[in-house]
């Protein structure tokens, strides 16, 4: 792919957000870190089993039939539920996807849910066939939006996580003013504004006071920031992303 794919979503405050598609490569690398992780827990899970079998026998129990399904059902829940587990508690991310800096969200913008995560991992049992994803990796090639089935069925992409060119720093030190709550804005609200920061420089000089004017008015009503916060809209902006990014460290 000679240059990342787009996806363009309007947000309901009218901010266009662009995203980088994830590729199959960058999907891959990521997959392949999970399955090295998968393989680290099963290794520890199965030489416990092994040795409770060992301790059944020594003993002269006879457990080992008990312990053998439950290997198999742990194996299955980290096989299995692995994916859909942490994408539903992180937002659309596992480790492997973590480090590779992708995230799942929905074809509206939006954060996954737990249903979404738990039906888009249910399909890659069909994805993964026939044992090296090849389903999955055909989907992802000829689909608009680089989806494999289980984004087809769940209605979500797989993207590269956006971030600001430059660190904000920690607000309160900056400013020593007092925290605003960005910890109450939704992780939307805070892709819109940190797109806009990072690409306020490209924007004629109209559209970029109508954008910061139009997102500062919104997250001021949903923050309830009083007006004698006086900071300009920009500023406000940075302070809002410095924050919430800054209480997530």
């Amino acid at each position: 792919m000679s240059a990342p794919e787009k996806l363009t979503i309007d947000t309901p405050e009218q901010i266009a957000l662009e995203y980088s598609l994830a590729s199959a490569g960058s999907r891959s690398l990521a997959l392949a870190l999970d399955t090295l992780l998968q393989l680290a827990a099963g290794g520890v899970i199965g030489l416990l089993a092994l040795f409770g079998v060992t301790l059944t026998f020594a003993t002269g129990g006879d457990l080992s039939l008990w312990l053998q399904a439950l290997l198999i059902l742990v194996w299955f829940t980290i096989y299995y539920g692995y994916f859909a587990i942490f994408e539903a508690l992180w937002n659309g991310q596992t480790p492997g996807k973590r480090m590779i800096g992708l995230r799942v969200i929905t074809l509206s913008g939006r954060p996954i849910t737990g249903f979404d995560a738990i039906l888009r991992n249910l399909v890659r049992i069909v994805d993964q066939i026939p044992g090296i994803y090849a389903v999955g990796l055909v989907a992802v090639f000829v689909s608009a939006k680089n989806q494999r089935l289980g984004d087809l069925a769940a209605g979500t992409v797989v993207v590269h996580e956006q971030a600001l060119s430059h660190d904000l720093g920690a607000p309160a030190a900056r400013r020593g003013a007092a925290p605003m709550g960005a910890h109450r804005l939704q992780p939307n609200e805070i892709e819109a504004m940190e797109v806009f920061l990072k690409r306020r420089d490209d924007l004629p000089s109209w559209r970029r006071e109508r954008t910061a004017s139009q997102l500062a008015k919104h997250v001021r009503g949903r923050l309830d920031i009083p007006v004698e916060h006086r900071a300009p809209d920009e500023d406000l902006l940075e302070e809002l992303v410095a924050e919430y990014r800054w209480r997530g460290r």
